[in-house]
């Protein structure tokens, strides 16, 4: 009999954006979580729901485990996990409901039951944890086998039924004061790559992309207060790991997994001034070649010679959360970046050689028009890599989400694909769903026409025809696409009101 089966309900099959872009990656969330268990002396196992198809193969890893404990442990670092997609939160219910059945407790961690601990108790749990998991199940576990002397009210970040702990009729839920989050993360065992199927995520890389990508991270948390970023599980606080640390790890993977490719997922990479410079000092002098994508902000990218250490460390292409190419949207925001940084930092990531892909937001409040096309004008200026498209997305415990929670049409997405406006936002969902395709359709023609003059694609070469067929596509059916665009802009419509200062002075786009 297996001690622990941990499991996760990100889906890859329930979200059908990212599951044709097919780039999955393990839970390293659970993982870590799995190894800090394993390490204390627990038989544990993990049930991976990134590459399954429904959760019947939870279903099943329950009977095959047969595990005293079912403990559902979300990957904090994925950022969809954060965003508390429905078909999910779903799914996590009913593997809740697979493990009661068969008698075996239930215990949640992630930044949905963080958010939203009631009803994941209603839905089978026993026990949900509160903020970063791994102190709080160690203590939980320890009282559970009998280990601790600890009472369950005792144990920081922790939510539970009151008729669990003292056997009475009083089903009202006990919330345990705050748990402090982790700061020496170096004590962290590494995740344990040993208990998900590398092979798959290999096979599935090559075969999609030619090439094989697993994900680290370096850092927990965020210090920066972007009013529409939710931080339920870390708060405002930062902590990183060293730099010899996540050498260890890297080289340690570079001989067991051999990756082509590294995706770094920390909401901000090399925050800690000379971190990034430190970390590209060891990458050489240990003979490490593995390219990595990482997230960033532009005016991070400008202090000293991070962009030039980054280059050294092997990075190949940044994501920069530039969300919004007006100044008025961004101070809005509490961004705390400038336009001209976004221009500038993109401009000599691309010079230096490393790719810039940039993160788009658009509906917040407050926007226009006018603010939109700054937005794709900065895009058509600077020509990013790659780009993502969201609209804006209050969560609970922004100042976002307070300010528009009175006015809210719906609560979560669907899934990542759904864009819908969860709140009443300066116009109505259609627009922003169709605002997507526009910006797609100028962006996409833009970057191949850009591609071929540089002479990175080649007409006459088979592969690159396609891009010149959809550049031409998109071209010729722009025009009617912003003009429906126009049409939908004009739909009835009650934006919510928010007072947005004006911004002090204009702001040089550099361009």
């Amino acid at each position: 009999m297996t001690d622990i089966l941990f499991g996760q309900s990100y889906y890859l099959r329930f979200d059908p954006k990212l599951y044709d872009a097919m780039q999955p990656y393990p839970p390293l969330g659970t993982l870590f979580a799995a190894a800090l268990m394993r390490e204390a002396g627990f038989e544990v196992a993990v049930f991976d729901a990134m590459l399954a198809q429904s959760e019947s193969e939870w279903e099943s890893a329950l009977e095959r485990y047969k595990p005293r404990f079912a403990v559902l442990f979300e990957d904090n670092f994925n950022y969809l996990s954060k965003m508390c997609l429905l078909n999910m939160r779903e799914a996590a219910f009913r593997m809740s409901q697979m493990a009661k059945v068969r008698g075996i407790p239930v215990i949640f961690c992630g930044a949905d039951a963080s958010d939203h601990y009631a009803a994941y108790l209603a839905h089978g749990a026993d026990y949900v944890i509160i903020g970063e998991g791994e102190q709080t199940l160690t203590e939980l576990m320890d009282y559970l086998n009998g280990k601790s002397n600890l009472d369950l009210r005792s144990i920081n970040g922790l939510a539970f039924n009151n008729g669990l702990a003292f056997n009475d009729e009083n089903n009202e839920i006990v919330l345990t004061n705050p748990r402090q989050i982790l700061k020496q993360l170096d004590e962290l065992p590494f995740p344990a790559w040993d208990l998900v199927d590398v092979e798959k995520y290999r096979h599935v890389w090559m075969e999609r992309h030619g090439y094989y990508s697993v994900n680290m991270v370096t850092t927990r948390g965020c210090p920066y207060s972007c009013n529409w970023c939710a931080k339920p599980i870390w708060g405002q606080r930062y902590n990183v790991r060293s730099p010899e640390n996540v050498i260890t790890e890297l080289k340690w993977l570079q001989e067991h997994v051999k990756p082509d490719h590294i995706w770094f997922a920390d909401d901000i990479f090399g925050l800690k001034p000379g971190w990034v410079q430190r970390f590209a000092d060891l990458v050489e002098e240990n003979d490490i070649h593995i390219p990595f994508k990482s997230l960033s902000r532009a005016d991070l990218l400008l202090v000293d010679d991070t962009i030039e250490a980054l280059k050294r460390a092997g990075a190949d292409i940044i994501w920069m959360g530039a969300e919004s190419g007006s100044q008025k949207i961004l101070d809005a925001m509490d961004k705390g970046t400038q336009v001209e940084q976004i221009y500038t930092s993109a401009r000599k990531l691309k010079q230096i050689g490393i790719r810039v892909a940039f993160f788009l937001q658009f509906g917040y409040p407050g926007e226009t028009r006018d603010d939109i096309e700054k937005t794709m004008q900065m895009v058509r200026d600077l020509l990013p890599d790659d780009i993502g498209i969201s609209v804006s997305y209050p969560l609970p415990g922004t100042k976002f989400y307070q300010n528009v929670k009175n006015d809210l049409v719906t609560t979560n997405w669907q899934d990542s694909a759904d864009l819908a406006m969860l709140y009443n936002g300066p116009y109505p969902t259609p627009f922003y769903r169709h605002l997507h395709t526009v910006v797609h359709k100028d962006y996409r023609s833009r970057r191949t026409w850009e591609r071929l003059k540089t002479g990175k694609l080649k007409p006459w070469r088979k592969s690159d025809l396609r891009h010149v067929a959809a550049m031409i596509y998109h071209r010729l059916t722009l025009g009617t696409a912003t003009a429906k665009l126009d049409e939908l802009a004009k739909l009835p419509h009650r934006p919510t009101q928010i007072t947005i200062p004006p911004v002090e002075q204009s702001v040089s786009q550099g361009t």
